[in-house]
């Protein structure tokens, strides 16, 4: 949404007041002169303390996790030779997702969501520091699976609780500017990462100092989310059941919209999913050394940064909804480019473009939840669309190493592409509400998304 409309509105009762003289008086009202259109404030998210220190946590986190998770891709597969063992990674840590996303959600919800997303970080901090320690003692491979899955559990409860603080540092009108930098952030950090981590790799021959930088990083994070104050919230009333464990799925399943978005991420991730497969491309396939993986690993994020900062300095979308599905369709080319290629670079533009048109279904679909979610439900919502995020990506993992096992990574990568395809012609058919939608804007005050469900209205006239 236009963050410039209270700028609009106070010009618009401006010019209603030039005329001083009654409404019969024969002296004629001044002509109107037409006021040239408020210019789109692309940095209106970052004028907020809040925000800044938000997004410094958020490209901190980011920064870690990839720097993490690239060391340990190459870390396994090199220890174990076996693309099959990749798989595990993902579905170590999509199992506790999966187990208590509902529950955290329910307790995003209810308790004060700073402090929840504080506690979930200290204990993905001691996750980081054990890591390093495994990697020094060179245990056994089956205990990162084990911390693996702990630090699934934390991240279970990080989510809903850390994701649900952003309408807290913002007012609804910088939503979307919000979603977008945080999107760019993301990039940045996502571009660093896997490059830095694939530099302290070449020159370390190890994946140890990767871990120290992640679990160092994790104070810097700490201590931002501590200073974030909060704008006041809508916290649930209500106490622990199935019902309210529920409450945030039946909102998804009621609002088609989101429940389409989110669907359509989930089968396309899930069957777009070769950045798993990486560490087989980059040494069996296109045969480089780790720093080209590194470049690989980091060229998603450099298309997905500058169409990040191509969309910041954009009007809101007309037509988001069509966008969203024309891009989806674009990535699974791309992916399917990226599976069939046999030369570095031809691959690395394909991973490129594979990463700025996600970045357009991000923000879309993050803009999207966000804006139409109530705030007392927000926790709840976030811990169901995390399920879907999280299934995405560690069972989309899952899934391409067991394919690539079965079938070879070019043709576990080229068929991931072309299923995606047949998701979105897939979701254009089931729900065309989605290719319907228009400009993503928050709701008027005192309106609620939940007043246009078809089953909610039926409830409430019964009632």
């Amino acid at each position: 949404m236009d963050s410039t409309s209270e700028v609009e509105s106070i010009s618009v009762c401006a010019s209603n007041t030039l005329h001083f003289g009654p409404a019969n008086s024969a002296t004629p009202a001044p002509p109107m002169i037409d006021q040239p259109p408020a210019r789109h404030d692309a940095y209106h998210a970052l004028r907020f303390r809040d925000f800044r220190f938000l997004l410094s946590s958020a490209f901190l986190n980011v920064l870690g996790a990839l720097i993490q998770s690239t060391a340990l891709g190459w870390d396994i597969y090199n220890r174990t030779n076996d693309v099959l063992f990749l798989g595990y990674v993902g579905l170590a840590q999509v199992i506790p997702a999966i187990l208590f996303s509902l529950f955290a959600g329910h307790i995003a919800d209810k308790y004060d969501r700073k402090r929840v997303a504080l506690i979930a970080q200290s204990v993905l901090m001691l996750c980081s520091i054990t890591l390093v320690i495994l990697s020094i003692t060179q245990s056994s491979i089956w205990l990162i699976y084990v911390l693996l899955f702990v630090r699934g559990t934390a991240q279970a409860f990080n989510e809903p609780a850390y994701g649900a603080l952003l309408p807290q540092t913002v007012p609804p009108d910088a939503i979307g500017s919000a979603v977008t930098w945080n999107m760019t952030a993301f990039h940045v950090a996502a571009i660093t990462g896997p490059a830095l981590a694939g530099a302290l790799i070449a020159i370390t021959g190890s994946a140890t100092w990767c871990y120290v930088l992640d679990a160092g990083l994790w104070v810097l994070i700490l201590l931002s989310v501590w200073r974030i104050k909060g704008r006041p919230y809508e916290r649930s009333t209500e106490d622990l059941s199935v019902r309210s464990l529920l409450a945030g799925a039946r909102f998804i399943w009621r609002d088609k919209v989101i429940l389409a978005s989110i669907t359509l991420d989930l089968f396309a991730v899930l069957f777009g999913g070769a950045i798993t497969l990486l560490p087989v491309f980059a040494r069996d396939v296109l045969r480089v050394d780790e720093f080209g993986y590194g470049i690989l690993r980091a060229a998603p994020s450099v298309g997905a940064l500058l169409m990040a900062v191509t969309m910041s300095h954009l009007p809101p979308m007309k037509q988001a909804g069509r966008n969203l599905l024309l891009v989806v369709i674009g990535f699974g080319v791309a992916t399917i480019v990226f599976g069939l290629s046999q030369s570095f670079w031809l691959s690395a533009f394909a991973l490129l473009l594979t990463g700025a048109l996600d970045n357009v279904s991000m923000v879309i679909r993050g803009a999207l939840v966000t804006l139409r979610t109530p705030d007392d439900m927000r926790g709840r919502v976030g811990a169901v669309n995390g399920i879907f995020i999280s299934s995405s990506n560690e069972l989309g993992g899952f899934e391409s190493g067991l394919v690539a096992k079965l079938l070879g990574p070019v043709a576990a990568a080229a068929s991931g592409g072309v299923a995606t395809i047949a998701v979105v012609l897939g979701i254009m058919w089931i729900w065309p509400q989605l290719r319907k939608l228009g400009e993503l804007k928050a709701p008027e005050p005192g309106e609620d998304y939940r007043d246009q469900m078809p089953e909610v209205r039926a409830r409430s006239s019964e009632i």
